[in-house]
C-alpha cells in the first residue's frame, strides 16, 4: 500500500513518485492550496494539494479532518526556501499529491488532540481511557520504541554471553514470603488455586539444577500490592540466573550489560566500575538502602554529642535505644523559613508523613553563632556546639535539621526531607535528571529484619538468598543462632535514588534452605509442603548459582526521562489497578463462577453507613 514511510523522505528522493499511508496530523488551507501534515510511525511529511495539478485530490482534501487515515500518491519535490522546516527531518521536501484516498475516517469528535503541534496537557485519566489514541502521539511512540530497543540490546548482549531464553510458567502455586498474590481458581481441580508469579525465582533456580547454567527471560510478573508511580500490578522483569559464577563475576557482567544498554539507548559511556556501598553505610549516611548520590546533605549521627544534654527530646531518644541524626542544608537559612519547619509547614509535613513527630533545627549564623527556638541552644555547651558544627561541616548560612527517636523512623523521616529539599532547592535540576547517571551497588544486606508485630523474622529480600559464610560459620548445629545476624550475599543496583534491580547468590544446600525457612517462622512440615520440590532438587546435585532481575518498566522510565512507568507501558493500569480503556476488572457471569466452584462474598459499601 505504500512505497515509503512519511518520515523517511529526504532530498535524495526528489522527483521520485511515492505512495504514502498515514494519519492527518494537521490540515491547512492557504488561499487555494491545501497543506496536509501526514504522519505515520516513521515521522511526518508535508503534502501539498494544488487544485490545478490534482482536482480530485483537492476535492478530497477540502473536507479532511484530523486523524483521518489516508493513502497519498504524488511526487517528491524540494520545499521553497521560505517554507523549510528545520524541526522536521523531512523539512526540506514535500509531496505534491496527485491522488488522495480516504482509507478510514473519524466518525465522532476526538476526546483530545493528537497532533504533534498540540501541547500535551491532556488529563492522564483521559489518555488511559483512549490509550489507542495516546499511543499515536510522538511521546508514547518514542517511549515504546525505546523500550523495544532496550529489550533488543539486552537480548543480544546476554545471548552473546552464552545465555539462553527460557519461558517459565505463568500459572503456578501460591507461596508465602512475598507480596500479595493474584490467585485463580482451577476449574478441573475443584477447590484448588493457581497463583500468577511474582517473579520466576524458583523456576530459574530449578533451571540451574537442570544444567541450563545461563538463563534469561523478559518475564511478566504480578503483585497485588498498593500502587504508586513506579509500580504496576503486572510488570516486566529482565530476569537472569547463572551457575558457577561468584558475586564479583555477576556484578561485572551486569555492569557491562547496563553500560551496553545506556550506550545504545542514550549514547552515554558510563564509567566503570560502579561505586559500591554497604547496606549499613547507606542506612547510616542516607537513611535508605536506595540512596540518591547526586547531591550531598548526608545524614550525620550526633547521638554521642547530645546523649547527655538537658534537651530531653534528644537525650531521651538516645537513652531509649534510638538515635539523633541531622542533615545540613547549605543556604537553608535563606531558603527555608521557620514557618515551613513548624507544624503546618511543607517541610514539617514531609517528616510527619514518614512517621516523625516533627523536626528540631539550628541555624548557623556568621561567626559560627547558632540560632534556634526552644531548649536546644540553652542546653548545648560551647564544646558540643563546636563538635556539632565540625562534624556536620556546617558553615554560616547552613540550616541543620534534626530527627530524634527510634532509628528506623529517624532514617525514614530525614531521607524523605532530604529528597524533598533537594528538589525544592534545585540540587537536582530538571536538565540534569536525564544526563546525570549515578549508579550504585548496595551490598551486604542483612539476611532478615524483625517484624515486631508478628514477633518473627522476615527475609529482607527473599528466603532463598545465600548468607555470608563468614557470618554463618561452618558448624551446622549453630546455624539457628548465627543466621538471624548474618549478612546476605545480596546486591541491589540503585540509580539516582531508585532501585533498578537486585539479586543474590542463592542457597544450594538443602539443610541450609530448611534452616532459613524455619528462621522466618515456617515449620518444617509447611516448608516441605510449600517448597518440597525445591528442597528435593537441591539434593540432586544443585550447582552454586545466583542471579539478578531488573525492573524493565522502571529502567525505560529513567532512560526516557519520564516520571511514571505508566508512560513506558502500552496499556497500563491506574493506581487503583484498573484498566480504564477496557473497564477491567469487571463482573463475570454467575455460570462462570459456578464452573470454577467459587462464589463472590463482596458486598458493595453502603453510602449511608459511610456517612
Amino acid at each position: 500500500m505504500r512505497s515509503n514511510g512519511c518520515g523517511d523522505l529526504r532530498k535524495q528522493q526528489i522527483d521520485e513518485q511515492v505512495q504514502l499511508c498515514g494519519w492527518v496530523d494537521r490540515r491547512r488551507d492557504h488561499g487555494g492550496v491545501i497543506f496536509i501534515d501526514l504522519r505515520d510511525r516513521s515521522g511526518t511529511v508535508q503534502i501539498t494539494v494544488d487544485p490545478d495539478l490534482g482536482a480530485d485530490a483537492f476535492a478530497v482534501a477540502e473536507h479532511l479532518r484530523s486523524e483521518t487515515v489516508l493513502q497519498v500518491k504524488g511526487k517528491v519535490r524540494a520545499r521553497p526556501d521560505e517554507s523549510l522546516n528545520e524541526r522536521l527531518a523531512t523539512g526540506a521536501v514535500e509531496v505534491l499529491a496527485s491522488s488522495i484516498t480516504v482509507l478510514n475516517g473519524v466518525k465522532g469528535n476526538l476526546p483530545f488532540p493528537i497532533s504533534i503541534h498540540d501541547e500535551e496537557n491532556t488529563r492522564e485519566e483521559l489518555r488511559l481511557r483512549h490509550r489507542y489514541l495516546d499511543l499515536r502521539r510522538k511521546r508514547m511512540n518514542d517511549n515504546l520504541r525505546l523500550r523495544a530497543q532496550t529489550i533488543q540490546t539486552a537480548r543480544r548482549f546476554l545471548e552473546d554471553e552464552g545465555f539462553i531464553e527460557v519461558e517459565t510458567p505463568v500459572l503456578t502455586r501460591s507461596t508465602p514470603e512475598g507480596a500479595r498474590d493474584y490467585i485463580l481458581p482451577s476449574r478441573v481441580c475443584g477447590g484448588e488455586w493457581f497463583a500468577l508469579p511474582q517473579s520466576p525465582q524458583l523456576f530459574k533456580q530449578l533451571l540451574m539444577v537442570g544444567g541450563i547454567e545461563k538463563y534469561y527471560q523478559v518475564a511478566r510478573c504480578f503483585r497485588d500490592e498498593d500502587l504508586r508511580a513506579d509500580r504496576q500490578p503486572e510488570f516486566t522483569q529482565l530476569d537472569m540466573e547463572m551457575s558457577f559464577m561468584d558475586q564479583e563475576q555477576i556484578l561485572d557482567l551486569n555492569e557491562r550489560l547496563i553500560c551496553t544498554i545506556w550506550k545504545t539507548a542514550k549514547g552515554v559511556d558510563l564509567p566503570r566500575p560502579f561505586p559500591r556501598m554497604t547496606w549499613h553505610d547507606a542506612m547510616e549516611r542516607y537513611g535508605t538502602d536506595r540512596p540518591d548520590t547526586r547531591y550531598g546533605m548526608e545524614l550525620t549521627n550526633v547521638s554521642d554529642i547530645v546523649k547527655e544534654m538537658g534537651f530531653k527530646v534528644f537525650s531521651g531518644a538516645v537513652k531509649a535505644g534510638g538515635s539523633v541524626k541531622c542533615i545540613a542544608v547549605p543556604g537553608g537559612n535563606d531558603a527555608v523559613s521557620n514557618v515551613r519547619i513548624k507544624p503546618g509547614g511543607d517541610v514539617f509535613s514531609e517528616a510527619q508523613q514518614a512517621g516523625a513527630g516533627g523536626l528540631a533545627f539550628i541555624r548557623v549564623r556568621d561567626g559560627g553563632e547558632i540560632d534556634t527556638i526552644g531548649a536546644i541552644k540553652d542546653n548545648l555547651s560551647e564544646e558540643q556546639t563546636r563538635e556539632l558544627l565540625g562534624r556536620t561541616g556546617a558553615e554560616p548560612g547552613t540550616l541543620l535539621l534534626f530527627g530524634a527517636g527510634d532509628t528506623a523512623t529517624v532514617n525514614k523521616a530525614l531521607d524523605r526531607v532530604r529528597q524533598y529539599l533537594a528538589r525544592e532547592l534545585g540540587m537536582v535540576k530538571a536538565d540534569q535528571e536525564n544526563d546525570q547517571w549515578n549508579f550504585l551497588w548496595v551490598v551486604d544486606f542483612p539476611m532478615f529484619e524483625f517484624n515486631s508485630d508478628e514477633n518473627r523474622y522476615e527475609a529482607l529480600h527473599h528466603p532463598f538468598c545465600a548468607p555470608n559464610i563468614a557470618d554463618l560459620g561452618t558448624d551446622e548445629a549453630l546455624w539457628a543462632d548465627t543466621l538471624p545476624k548474618a549478612r546476605a550475599q545480596a546486591y541491589d543496583l540503585v540509580l539516582n535514588g531508585l532501585e533498578l534491580g537486585g539479586g543474590s547468590l542463592r542457597i544450594h544446600d538443602s539443610s541450609l534452605q530448611r534452616q532459613v525457612l524455619q528462621t522466618v517462622g515456617l515449620p518444617l512440615e509447611e516448608a516441605e509442603e510449600q517448597f518440597g520440590f525445591l528442597i528435593e532438587a537441591l539434593d540432586m546435585g544443585a550447582p552454586p548459582h545466583g542471579g539478578l532481575a531488573f525492573g524493565l518498566d522502571r529502567m525505560v522510565m529513567l532512560l526516557a526521562g519520564e516520571e511514571s512507568i505508566r508512560d513506558t507501558i502500552a496499556f497500563p493500569k491506574t493506581q487503583q489497578a484498573r484498566c480504564l480503556m477496557t473497564a477491567a476488572p469487571a463482573k463475570v457471569a454467575d455460570q462462570q463462577l459456578a464452573d470454577l466452584h467459587v462464589a463472590s462474598t463482596w458486598v458493595a459499601p453502603n453510602a449511608d453507613d459511610d456517612a
